[in-house]
């Protein structure tokens, strides 16, 4: 094959039809129009000697060749975005640049407001964005359409880089009048009632099974090693409405320790040791290798760092 014959808009074509298997979302992400991507379609057919997609009754599927090329084409073609990409000086006092992050509910719970004053008294003109763990996905960040994302990630794309923000634990939060105080021990903890907080990630399920444990993340997993179970009442997706759930009922909300400690000056609120061990987890952020080297971006990590180690 003579690479001075290749049309390298091919390989972009490539690179979106296996992200996206489907011609005309493709044809969309590349504000084409749906003839023009079937005839990239057609030609990197011929240019491989291959289907690339075929037809099933699910959509359009690869073939074992596209996916063998999958890694390799989205490795060159973000080699070449990061090599040409400006690197433009960043001033933080003069900019007016939108910064778009992924944060789940307790990273965005523990790290915003500060990160937030910190953007006001250095670059007073940013602004930021701050989306759900649902609003996007990997490829969003692959693309740099998300600037970062912040979250637990139990596996990653190889081609992110990515930072360790902290090491979190847990700790159980409780009205500050709940009779349990006076007994905390895991008998108490599993006679009572429970909140429970999602782990979010992209790709967030819809709806709780209580018996799924598996599915309850650390605290119920943690449990389960002793051959116990929580009696959950609430399931919730916001580690506020939890914590709100605890200083107005009678229930515990075991859930991290930086999240429960926003709260700690709270006088209804009482914050304890869990009565049994939970490992402690890490929280991570990740972003594209087409903003690694972005004078902004570079700035942007530096904020987020400095905020975290603050909050140690």
């Amino acid at each position: 094959m003579n690479i001075s014959k290749i049309d390298l808009n091919l390989l972009v074509y490539l690179d979106t039809l296996l992200r996206e298997c489907n011609v005309t979302r493709a044809a969309n992400q590349l504000s084409i129009t749906q003839p023009a991507m079937s005839n990239g379609l057609k030609r990197l057919r011929n240019l491989f000697n291959d289907p690339i997609l075929v037809r099933t009754s699910e959509g359009m599927v690869p073939t074992e060749r596209a996916l063998e090329l999958q890694p390799v084409i989205r490795g060159i073609l973000m080699t070449l975005e990061e090599t040409l990409a400006p690197n433009r000086e960043f001033d933080p006092r003069q900019s007016k640049r939108v910064f778009r992050i992924m944060a789940s509910d307790y990273a965005a719970s523990t790290l915003a407001p500060k990160l937030l004053n910190k953007l006001h008294m250095e670059a007073p003109d940013t602004t930021l964005d701050i989306l759900t763990p649902s609003d996007v996905t990997f490829h969003d960040v692959e693309n740099g359409k998300v600037d970062m994302a912040i979250n637990r990630f139990e596996n990653l794309p190889q081609s992110f880089h990515h930072k360790r923000i902290w090491k979190d634990s847990f700790c159980c939060l409780i009205k500050s009048d709940n009779p349990i105080k006076a007994h905390f021990n895991l008998d108490a903890y599993l006679k009572a009632r429970h909140i429970w907080v999602s782990k979010t990630g992209f790709g967030v399920g819809v709806g709780m099974d209580p018996a799924d444990v598996q599915k309850l993340g650390w605290v119920d997993e943690a449990l389960a090693h002793f051959g116990k179970h929580r009696n959950i009442a609430t399931f919730t997706r916001n580690y506020h409405v939890a914590i709100h759930l605890a200083k107005e009922q009678n229930l515990i909300a075991t859930l991290p320790s930086k999240a429960a400690n926003i709260y700690s000056d709270d006088p209804n609120l009482a914050i304890l040791e869990p009565p049994f061990p939970i490992p402690p987890f890490e929280l991570d952020m990740i972003w594209s290798p087409l903003l690694h080297r972005d004078a902004s971006h570079i700035w942007l990590r530096q904020k987020i760092a400095e905020v975290a180690d603050a909050l140690k």
